[in-house]
Formats: C-alpha cells, structure tokens, sequence
C-alpha cells in the first residue's frame, strides 16, 4: 500500500496559487518599506550556535534547532550523554529570528554601513514549535530595523511604514499597542518582585491573554515572584484598563508609572494622529533583547499579534563591543497573508492558450512569444476532453482568459479570448 507522502510536521507545500497570492503579499510589502528608505539585506539561514545560544533570544532559544557537528565519533556522542549536553554536539543553528542574525551583520558590515542604517529582511526562519492553526515551525518574518538612531524618530519611521504596509495590504481595524520596558520594571518593583526573578515574572505576565488576571497571579506566586495573589489580581485589573490619562496634571499618577517613558510614549501617539495607537501596561513581548519601547499589532477579530517589535538597543553591544541603539518591527506574514484580500492591481494579464494536437510545436511558441513581448503570462494547454475541468483548474491557478488555438490559427491576431470566472 502506498504510503502518504507529506512535509515534514509543521512545514508546508504551497500550490502554484497560493504561491503567487504569496509573492504579490511580499511583493506589496517590499514596495512599501521601500519607498520609506529602507534597504534590503540577505543573511544565511545558519549562525553559529554560540551566538544563537547567548541569552538573547528569550524562550525562543530553546527551540531552536541545532545543527550538529561534521563527523563525530562515538566518544564525543557519549561524552555529551554523560554530561546531559546535547547542545555540545552542535556547532550551527537554523536562525529562530532574524534579528540575532541581523546584529550579526551589522558588526560584521559596520565600516560599509550609513551611520543609520535602515534595513529590511523578509525571509523564513525555524523554531521547533508545537505544530497548530497558524503556528509553524518554517515561517516567514517580514522585518524592518534602524540602527544607530537612538532618537525616538527610529520608533516614528518604523510604527508609519508599518501603518502604511496595513494600509497598502487592505489590512483595516488594526491597532498599534505601545509599552516601554522601563513602566514594566516600575510594576514589578511596584510588586516587590526580587530583581533575580523579574525576567521570569514578565514570562508570567505576557501570558496574561491566555491565563488571564487569576492565572497570571498564581503563576507568579507559584514561582515564588510575588507573596499574595490578591494584590496582583487588582494590580492587574487596574493595568488592563489603563489609558493615555495616567498623568495629566489632575490626579496623581499611580507609584509604578516611569514618567519619562509615559512621556515619550505619548509623543510618539501625538507625533502619528492618523494611527490608531493605544497604551497597554501589559505588554510585555517575549524578547529578552528589548530595552525600552515595544509595541504590538492587535486585530479586534484576533486573539493575537499579528506583528510586533521595539527597541533593543543593547544587542549590537553583545558582538561588537560598544554599544549601538537598534529597534525594530516585524509584521507576522504567515497570520495577516490568509486575511487578506489582495488586489489585482499591477498584476500582469494571464491567459491560457488551449491547442489542439495539430497545431505545429514552432507556430504555438512563436504565438507565445508575441503575447510575452506584449506584457502578457501565458501558458500553453493541450485541449482534453473534460474541457470544464482544464477551464475550472486554470482559473484557481489565476489565470484570467482563454483563447483556442487550431491549425488555422496564423498568429497571436487571430485569437478570440473569453474571460475566465464568468
């Protein structure tokens, strides 16, 4: 019995349609970031593990997969069995991100580099997932960074071509959440968390739209963050219903509040009135690069991001060092791409030409090649007797019109095409 032959799990095949409707998303992409004066960059789908492994990466670093070493010999693989080190074995990685991979490059490219430096990277990246309904273990990331800007014009340049990339794409209803990593660090000390365990109380937090307010309050007792859920539970309740309000001259703002980033989180909302912009104290975005703002995109429909970023201005330091300010966005091409409703605008033309077995080899290429000359995507199919089954399939592949062509048929003049779909 032949057995199914499948990707492997969590990976997937793309039929020539869906690849298409694929590329015109990137294509729309790609225009826009660049129209915003961003450059695109290639990395390889390999870094050294060492640099994959360096506590950069949060939780996303241990799912990572490894690479293992060229020609290990059996003292070596049980050398790493007896000291529990797997990892040892491995001297690669796929890229589980690309800014891990981007930082990279910059302290590789410095000295070739603008002082601000603009980049876009569109490309697949792997983490060993669990598989489900829009989560992957290959899957595309559309990034865009600025280093070397440590101004808040970096955040205003990457949250516009953003809005604009929705906006291009016919995303509609989407908003932008801010935090800053600063008025995070004031709710846990707000809360008593020990400095040792502040990283693993904001895990905790993050999963505040999963768990909700109980789970979160818990979770941190249980890890020992916090005494009493009681006070996080109103804590919580309190966050999630915070706004641009907080310290507007009236009413003392709450002890947990950093001023100077509340400050500058609400000039980069007046700095982009058209977007639709809101302040969310809990958002904590699972990086643990990031050193101040970040920022989420949400959609009322959705239960979760459909991108995200923010500034992680201590990473470059890490390879280079000295410091350099870096931040970033990504947009979540795998979730947004099935949303969307793209348009046809700029797409060439695609017509089938369907023959009959007369017609000589030399005259049905020739006949294609003028309507190629013309701007026109064609492609040639033998006439069958299931002729409503060949019209139906080339019209799920995208293709606009038809035109028979018969011994008779001289050149590209003579065809008669009937559209496709009506």
């Amino acid at each position: 019995m032949a057995q199914t032959v499948t990707p492997p799990r969590g990976m997937r095949d793309f039929l020539p349609a869906e690849k298409a409707r694929r590329e015109h998303a990137l294509g729309v992409i790609r225009g826009v970031y660049a129209a915003h004066g961003f450059d695109e960059i290639e990395t390889p789908v390999m870094e050294d593990s060492s640099r994959l492994h360096a506590g950069l990466g949060g939780d996303n670093e241990k799912l990572a997969f490894a690479v293992m070493k060229r020609g290990l010999g059996e003292a070596e693989l049980s050398a790493a069995a007896a000291a529990g080190d797997p990892l040892s074995l491995a001297d690669l990685g796929l890229r589980y991100d690309l800014t891990v991979p981007l930082a990279r490059f910059y302290a590789t490219h410095r000295a070739a580099l603008p002082p601000v430096f603009r980049s876009i990277q569109i490309a697949p990246v792997w983490r060993a997932e669990r598989p489900q309904k829009g989560r992957y273990r290959q899957f595309v990331q559309c990034d865009i960074d600025i280093i070397g800007d440590a101004t808040p014009l970096a955040e205003l340049e990457l949250l516009t071509a953003t809005v604009a990339t929705l906006d291009a794409l016919g995303l509609a209803g989407c908003t932008i959440r801010l935090n800053d990593r600063r008025i995070l660090a004031g709710i846990l000390a707000a809360w008593g968390v020990p400095a040792e365990l502040r990283e693993r109380a904001l895990i905790t937090v993050d999963k505040l739209d999963k768990i909700g307010v109980d789970g979160v309050a818990a979770e941190l007792v249980e890890t020992g963050a916090v005494a009493a859920p009681d006070a996080v539970v109103e804590a919580l309740h309190g966050l999630t219903t915070a706004d641009w309000h907080l310290h507007d001259g009236v009413a003392p703002p709450p002890a947990w509040l950093d001023l100077d980033a509340y400050a500058e989180l609400r000039a980069l909302r007046e700095a982009l009135p058209g977007a639709a912009i809101e302040f969310d104290p809990t958002l904590v975005r699972g990086m643990g690069y990031y050193t101040g703002t970040i920022f989420e995109i949400a959609h009322p429909e959705f239960g979760y991001s459909l991108g995200g970023g923010g500034r992680y201005d201590g990473m470059i330091g890490r390879f280079l060092g000295q410091e350099v300010p870096a931040c970033g966005f990504s947009i979540g091409f795998e979730r947004i791409v099935d949303l969307l409703e793209l348009r046809d605008a700029g797409r060439p033309r695609a017509v089938v030409l369907v023959h009959d077995g007369a017609v000589p080899a030399e005259r049905l290429l020739a006949i294609k090649r003028e309507l190629v000359a013309s701007g026109v995507r064609v492609r040639l199919e033998r006439r069958v007797k299931n002729f409503r089954a060949l019209l139906d399939r080339v019209t799920a592949d995208g293709f606009d019109a038809f035109a028979s062509v018969t011994a008779e048929t001289a050149d590209a003049s003579a065809l008669e095409f009937r559209e496709l779909g009506e």
